[in-house]
């Protein structure tokens, strides 16, 4: 890029626009400015819609003005000028407080711009105060309002606080008359290649277009700039992790995954043969792996880790696998002990020489149990180790780290994952497998994950019974609420485990629950419209109330994050228990009941305010019953009126099992920061006009482009406009989801 767009606005604007562009938009450069692209294009005699005009929004229209009038204020000195403005079907009134000298310009049959926020009064809609721009008035001083009659567009802008869209309209004017032509990042034979215009061309063009052949020329080269960008970036960390050293794991002989392929009581999947085929060629190389395994819940991802920890014992050294919470852990501990049976018992009386030991750490762990697992992990007796958070504190010592596996790879921040793969002998760097549940539409894995190989499972092992799941109106039917509990009579008296899942710990609670509801703007209840915000349940009010009512005499017992370490452990332990005199009937909890929980005997769901939770972690959630054989069954308890989005969401999860398809409704309902986790400082998106849910095929092309250039030229010498994009994009704080560790 040239030195003007990396100007500041101070030097080209001055001092008083520039400071009201900073604190209204956040825009500091002549790029931030520029990159500011308009919303929506007005033409002349375009009147916009004002009856699809929703209360509370700010907005700009273009209208006409039908009639104006002037009145006295009824209880102080001063008047009100009321002006009448009209699309051609729907009005709504301008109001104006002693500003009588506006009805002199204010002529019916005029066409103007107005912005404001739209208001109500007297059941009219209204807006107070608004910011004018009138046409076509002035038209011989202000060259914007001649390009405009002359038949241009009309730029309407993203404005806020003070500056209005034509404040915008007039500093991107001065700045565009000083651009020249800035460097691009996109090199000339991609361009060329892509039928794309210069950088320039689709600056002047998406800012100041003659004609919507312009937008949509200026728009294509934007959007594939985006894309190219941000693949380039990722190209680059592909390269530099190839480049990085790592022990090669290829023992002459599998002892310990042969006898343990020979222990399982199932077949393995197709898939999950392929996958240990790619994971087993990539321990093998001597750079480390980067690999993100994904499949549906109960798709078998936890075989997949475990024969891969076990190929990296067998070859001499240790895995690791970070958990998110101690519950996970703990769950993780239960079921990687249970499938090795004699194969994790090696150094226990009775233990055989063909194994190992599997170690556990966490935070909540007593001191003698920690030093023993210290002292496991550092002479590497444990060939396994599990924890949390505590795996990364400076005191663990590991004796050979060769495979790191992370669950739930999202809830762990860049520098903790970094931490752990420091953890490896002799400066080479430890393989890394990171799994999730949530099923990645391909486009999401080509742009988040783009920098990783992505291995599916697709297929669930077979056996498995599946799940029902229903939506239950409680707002419309509260008999069938009634009816909810009564099934969970039904399915304890069969011998059965029920979960019941809230968003909240307790009533008056500020934060949601454990914080990791995942209901985001487009998946929070409150947030649509006809939908009345209604206090929402909470594990331990709820769970009193059903132990006092309707299951009263069942085994009630609750789960959530406030809990101490050792009563979240026994809870789920009970709750798991094949033992009947003792067990859990019912488990009343919140999201701490994690992805990857096992309760073979759990056979039905109950999710309060399902409403309250994204269409992702239903299905999750869902996934923890129906496990076995035995067929599981989903309720889905809402208040949200039918119509509302929130119903249509659970109306969707309803409808299919398939989380692929969940996934990609995700992403469409989703804002692109949600999905691509860029919004963590509120400012603005790198992605403006890539939506990655609908542009498939820009993606694509960008990413082979871009692999094409990097592999050519890896340092990017002879693109040093390209360079400069992407030192920019990699440095920015709204690109930290592109690393991960």
């Amino acid at each position: 890029m040239t030195d003007l767009l990396g100007s500041s606005l101070t030097s080209l604007l001055g001092g008083r626009s520039a400071t009201a562009l900073d604190k209204a938009l956040g825009l500091r450069t002549a790029e931030d400015l520029v990159r500011h692209y308009p919303r929506r294009y007005a033409e002349r005699g375009e009147l916009t819609d004002l009856a699809s005009l929703a209360v509370g929004e700010r907005v700009t229209v273009m209208a006409e003005i039908r009639s104006v009038t002037v009145r006295p204020m009824r209880q102080r000195r001063g008047s009100i000028l009321e002006a009448v403005i009209t699309d051609g079907t729907a009005t709504m009134s301008l109001t104006f407080f002693n500003q009588k000298w506006r009805e002199r310009e204010f002529r019916a049959g005029r066409t103007g711009l107005f912005a404001g926020q739209v208001t109500v009064y007297g059941g009219k809609r209204q807006l107070s105060h608004p910011e004018c721009m009138l046409l076509p008035d002035g038209v011989a001083d202000d060259p914007l309002a001649v390009a405009a009659f002359a038949g241009a567009l009309i730029p309407i802008y993203p404005a806020g606080g003070s500056v209005t869209t034509w404040d915008l309209q007039k500093a991107v004017q001065v700045v565009l008359d000083q651009l020249g032509e800035p460097a691009d990042p996109i090199p000339d034979e991609v361009r060329a290649a892509s039928g794309l215009c210069t950088l320039a061309d689709a600056l002047w063009q998406v800012h100041r277009p003659t004609s919507r052949e312009d937008v949509d020329i200026a728009v294509k080269r934007l959007r594939f700039e985006e894309a190219f960008t941000l693949q380039a970036v990722l190209a680059q960390r592909r390269a530099e992790v190839a480049a990085l050293p790592a022990t090669r794991r290829t023992p002459a002989s599998t002892p310990m995954l042969d006898a343990f392929d020979r222990s399982l009581p199932f077949t393995l999947t197709v898939g999950q043969r392929e996958i240990g085929e790619q994971i087993r060629a990539d321990l093998g190389r001597d750079h480390p792996m980067h690999r993100l395994l994904q499949g549906d819940v109960g798709s078998g991802k936890t075989v997949v880790a475990l024969r891969a920890m076990l190929a990296v014992v067998d070859a001499g050294g240790q895995a690791a696998l970070l958990a998110p919470t101690e519950v996970l852990a703990a769950q993780h501990l239960r079921s990687i002990t249970g499938l090795l049976g004699p194969l994790a018992t090696r150094g226990q009386l009775g233990g055989g020489e063909l194994g190992t030991s599997v170690a556990l750490l966490t935070g909540s762990q007593r001191s003698a149990g920690r030093r023993a697992a210290l002292l496991d992990i550092v002479t590497g007796d444990a060939g396994i180790v599990i924890g949390t958070h505590a795996l990364i504190q400076e005191a663990v010592d590991f004796h050979d780290l060769a495979l790191v596996v992370v669950d739930e790879q999202h809830r762990f921040g860049v520098e903790q994952r970094a931490a752990l793969a420091a953890k490896s002998r002799d400066g080479s760097r430890p393989h890394v497998l990171v799994m999730t549940a949530t099923p990645i539409p391909r486009t999401v894995a080509m742009t988040v994950f783009g920098d990783v190989d992505v291995s599916t499972l697709a297929e669930l092992p077979s056996g498995r019974a599946g799940v029902a799941t229903h939506v239950v109106a409680g707002g419309e039917q509260p008999r069938h609420v009634a009816r909810v509990w009564e099934r969970v009579r039904e399915e304890v008296a069969g011998g059965h485990r029920v979960f019941v899942v809230c968003p909240r710990i307790d009533e008056g609670a500020d934060d949601d629950a454990d914080g990791r509801v995942d209901a985001g703007p487009s998946d929070d209840a409150g947030e649509d419209a006809g939908v009345t915000p209604m206090p929402m349940t909470a594990v331990v009010p709820l769970a009193a109330l059903l132990a006092e009512g309707e299951l009263s005499g069942l085994r009630i017992a609750t789960l959530h994050g406030r809990m101490a370490a050792e009563e979240k452990e026994q809870a789920m332990r009970r709750f798991a228990s094949e033992d009947t005199g003792n067990a859990v009937d019912v488990l009343v909890a919140t999201t701490v009941v994690e992805v990857g929980v096992d309760v073979p005997r759990a056979t039905m769901m109950v999710i309060m305010d399902a409403d309250r939770f994204g269409i992702s972690q239903l299905h999750q959630l869902r996934g923890l019953v129906g496990r076995g054989s035995l067929p599981g069954l989903c309720l889905l308890v809402t208040q949200a009126p039918v119509g509302s989005p929130a119903r249509d969401r659970l109306a969707a999860v309803a409808a299919t099992t398939d989380g692929f398809a969940l996934s990609a409704l995700d992403l469409e309902l989703r804002r692109e920061g949600d999905v691509l986790g860029s919004m963590q400082s509120g400012r603005r998106s790198s992605l403006r006009l890539l939506e990655v849910a609908r542009h498939e095929e820009v993606i694509v092309a960008a990413r082979d482009a871009a692999t094409a250039v990097l592999e050519a030229d890896p340092a990017l010498e002879r693109h040093p406009a390209l360079a400069a994009a992407v030192v920019t994009l990699r440095a920015d704080e709204h690109a930290e989801f592109l690393e991960k560790g």
